[in-house]
């Protein structure tokens, strides 16, 4: 079982969570797309995108925020954290 848990803060506050479970045998890169695929179908947000620093962070702790310089379009909140929570 792999658990992704997505979070949205503004002003410090917890607005939204979600927590997406997938099951299948893939490898561990194409389990956290397709569940941030669908965090972001869930939350009606754009896909972010991945810069150095993101990956760098989410490779050394299994967490990463996007703020609005991973996003194209305008947010109306703070980040978006992601954060593995279980892996098989």
């Amino acid at each position: 079982m792999f658990r992704l848990w997505a979070k949205i803060f503004k002003d410090n506050h917890l607005i939204k969570d979600t927590v997406i479970c997938r099951e299948e045998d893939d490898t561990r890169t194409h389990k956290v797309f397709h569940a941030l695929d669908e965090i972001c179908y869930e939350f009606d947000l754009g896909k972010p995108l991945w810069l150095d620093s993101t990956v760098r962070e989410f490779k050394t702790h299994s967490k990463a925020r996007f703020t609005q310089d991973n996003f194209i379009e305008e947010i109306n909140f703070d980040f978006l954290e992601i954060h593995v929570i279980e892996e098989d």
